[in-house]
């Protein structure tokens, strides 16, 4: 499983959960930490200003009262993520994941080392423009699910 993190920059942090490993709050809450390190190296400007706002669903991992203890301790501002709108979440349908699939799709991999390596080189390809577009198509689809009163909506 790969966990990532991206901006309208591109990619901030990304890491593959150890084969085995379960994403519960423990394991979440060390994934955040890093990812504060990555956004101190890789954006500094953005961690100087703390004008950054962090956007994931309510996967239980992810809501836990420990997780949301540390991002409120640590200046890690949630952007609230509507119930049962996976139509709002960019990595999953309509960004990250499918981009990377183009790439990666009717291949057949020698082992979990060449997937690993060949999913972070998709990443890499990834253009900032394309970053860039993403984040305005998830403004246009947070604004629709506003507009529908947090229900579901479809349609682009």
């Amino acid at each position: 499983m790969l966990i990532c993190f991206f901006d309208a920059k591109g990619i901030v942090h990304s890491e593959f959960v150890p084969t085995g490993q379960t994403v519960n709050q423990a394991f979440y809450l060390e994934v955040l930490k890093r990812l504060r390190n990555s956004v101190r190296r890789k954006r500094p400007e953005t961690w100087q200003s703390g004008d950054w706002w962090f956007h994931h669903d309510n996967a239980p991992a992810h809501s836990a009262i420990s997780v949301t203890t540390f991002m409120a301790r640590n200046g890690l501002a949630a952007l609230p993520h509507p119930p049962y709108s996976p139509d709002v979440a960019p990595s999953d349908f309509f960004f990250l994941f499918p981009r990377m699939k183009r790439n990666l799709k009717g291949k057949h991999f020698a082992d979990v080392e060449e997937v690993k390596r060949k999913t972070t080189e998709a990443l890499a390809n990834i253009k900032e423009d394309e970053f860039k577009n993403c984040f305005e198509q998830w403004q246009k689809r947070m604004d629709k699910c506003i507009a529908a009163n947090r229900e579901y909506f479809e349609g682009d």
